[in-house]
């Protein structure tokens, strides 16, 4: 798959292993488990920019509301992993990192550069418990809106 077929709403979402902050890999089907969960896929251009850090502040904020809505929030930038280490640890984000380097992931799921290619881009995906993709959304500009509409999608 490539980013010439994007990642959509009514499609499975594509299966991946990253490592996480701590270098532990992860696949994206093992949130999903047995009981299955729906899983809160955000993708974002950079640790520690000032986007990036008011959307991980509202992504830990809300987390409680995750955890009700029975849903795992999983962040995922082309950072490596010790960068997602310590912007994990300066934060108190409750929830894992992952550090898709080189954007193989990024591209797979179809997310598009912003600022004329000069930004990845941010673009939150929820992911239900059977795997099927219910929400894309896509706004660079308004990070925390990306925890409203995610929630909204959970209900």
């Amino acid at each position: 798959m490539s980013a010439l077929h994007a990642t959509k709403v009514g499609d499975k979402a594509p299966d991946f292993s990253l490592k996480d902050q701590s270098g532990k890999t992860v696949k994206l089907s093992s949130y999903q488990g047995i009981f299955g969960k729906p899983v809160v896929l955000y993708f974002y251009p950079a640790d520690a920019s000032p986007g990036c850090t008011k959307q991980a502040k509202a992504f830990t904020d809300a987390i409680g509301e995750f955890k009700k809505a029975g849903a795992t929030v999983v962040g995922v930038s082309g950072d490596d992993v010790e960068s997602h280490q310590k912007f994990k640890s300066e934060l108190g984000i409750p929830f894992q990192l992952l550090a898709d380097e080189g954007n193989e992931v990024r591209k797979t799921y179809g997310v598009k550069k912003d600022l004329l290619g000069l930004l990845e881009g941010r673009q939150t995906y929820v992911i239900g418990k059977d795997g099927i993709v219910k929400l894309v959304f896509n706004n660079q500009w308004e990070p925390e809106k990306h925890v409203d509409e995610a929630l909204k999608a959970l209900a």
